[in-house]
């Protein structure tokens, strides 16, 4: 079994028939809005029981539970909720998603707030986002207790519409569907930063978060993680051009609002053909909206190279047609188009020095945080060894193809 097939029957095993597999770099869910990694995950992690779960959703939400199951999560706690329609309920969902926010994380009731309203907005522009089922006193969320005594905890608790679906990554990636995942990347951040107004939206500016792109330098603190090898040589001259060729240019990048995790599990497809030797997909769901923050269009462009790159059995030419979408939509300048190498390779620096620092921090995942990291390790080494030039060579003559309307 090779390292992707490894990789999809762990996700198989762990996400059942729920749709939404678990989060793309493990990695990812030991981060905190503060952008600090967290030392002690039993901390901050809700631990509610399905009972317990079930008495919340029925309690606060007013709904009746007729299954509930429980979903991957680290620092938060999901749960998978099926409800009772009774009569005079006939829009009541039958599926929805529990999230219970870590108890850190629920400390900022302002960004859970601002998130929850993007996808309640985005939902009403078009795009397939979940929303939220409001509580008994029509709010989109409440902040609960568990414990007792002086271990008490506060967390955030939401009740999400449930997407189906199938995840990018359990599928084999074709130009066509790489493409409109470019073209909803540019969407999405294009519409939010034009037409998404809210009093709270100062929240999006997460200075020091980790996750924002541009914050690259800061993966110097975790790098020890590496040891001392080839890895964190390659990882070292990234952080230098970086800091030598991003960051003095990023006032001349556009600046937008940014999902900032557009992986391969937080995009859902369905198939719109009967044809199962040929399916022809479309995006069916966005998930995962707790990684905003303000940054620029090229980030998010980047980004979903990276991520879309991962599981790729041809890697390299990803990046032409997910630029070939964006660009359908946004055009970039010539000063961002020149980072584009660059922050595609800082997006994988900063995965995969998350990943070797986190499996430090929590061994009982390394295994899984290594599979991953392999992989994404073998390209960010080929596209090092390869240059800039080469690789970005690759990306603009595809895109190009696409603007001479020539086949793929």
């Amino acid at each position: 079994m090779d390292q992707g097939q490894k990789r999809r029957h762990v996700l198989a095993s762990v996400s059942d028939s729920f749709g939404s597999a678990p989060t793309q770099f493990a990695a990812r869910r030991y981060t905190m809005s503060s952008g600090n990694i967290h030392g002690s995950q039993t901390l901050i992690k809700p631990a509610f029981s399905e009972k317990e779960a079930t008495e919340l959703v029925e309690r606060v939400f007013g709904l009746k539970v007729s299954v509930i199951r429980s979903l991957p999560s680290y620092t938060d706690q999901n749960f998978h909720v099926h409800v009772s329609r009774s009569e005079g309920t006939a829009d009541c969902a039958d599926k929805y998603v529990l999230k219970i926010t870590n108890c850190e994380d629920s400390q900022n009731p302002e960004l859970i707030e601002v998130q929850t309203q993007i996808m309640i907005f985005l939902n009403v522009e078009g795009f397939p986002s979940a929303t939220p089922h409001l509580t008994k006193d029509g709010n989109i969320m409440s902040l609960e207790s568990l414990g007792t005594g002086s271990v008490t905890k506060k967390y955030m608790v939401r009740l999400l519409t449930y997407l189906p679906g199938m995840t990018v990554a359990t599928i084999s990636t074709n130009p066509h569907i790489l493409y409109e995942i470019g073209k909803l990347a540019a969407r999405l951040d294009k519409t939010l930063t034009e037409k998404f107004h809210h009093p709270s939206i100062k929240s999006l500016h997460r200075g020091k978060f980790i996750w924002n792109l541009a914050n690259v330098p800061l993966l110097e603190q975790y790098i020890h993680a590496l040891g001392q090898n080839s890895y964190r040589e390659v990882v070292e001259q990234l952080i230098q051009q970086f800091k030598d060729k991003i960051v003095p240019k990023l006032r001349n990048f556009r600046a937008c609002i940014n999902h900032g995790d557009l992986n391969d599990h937080n995009i859902l497809l369905d198939s719109n053909t009967a044809s199962p030797e040929n399916p022809q997909y479309r995006v069916s769901g966005i998930l995962d909206f707790s990684d905003m923050s303000y940054g620029y269009y090229v980030f998010e462009l980047a980004i979903t190279i990276m991520y879309m790159m991962i599981e790729s059995k041809d890697p390299l030419s990803v990046g032409g047609h997910i630029l070939a979408g964006f660009e359908s939509i946004v055009p970039l300048t010539t000063e961002e188009r020149d980072a584009l190498f660059l922050l595609v390779s800082g997006r994988f620096s900063q995965s995969l020095v998350i990943a070797s620092y986190t499996s430090l921090l929590y061994p009982e995942n390394k295994e899984y945080l290594m599979i991953t990291a392999r992989t994404g390790w073998k390209h960010l080494l080929r596209m090092f060894d390869m240059g800039q030039e080469a690789v970005e060579k690759i990306w603009f003559e595809t895109a190009k193809a696409y603007m001479n309307n020539e086949p793929m």
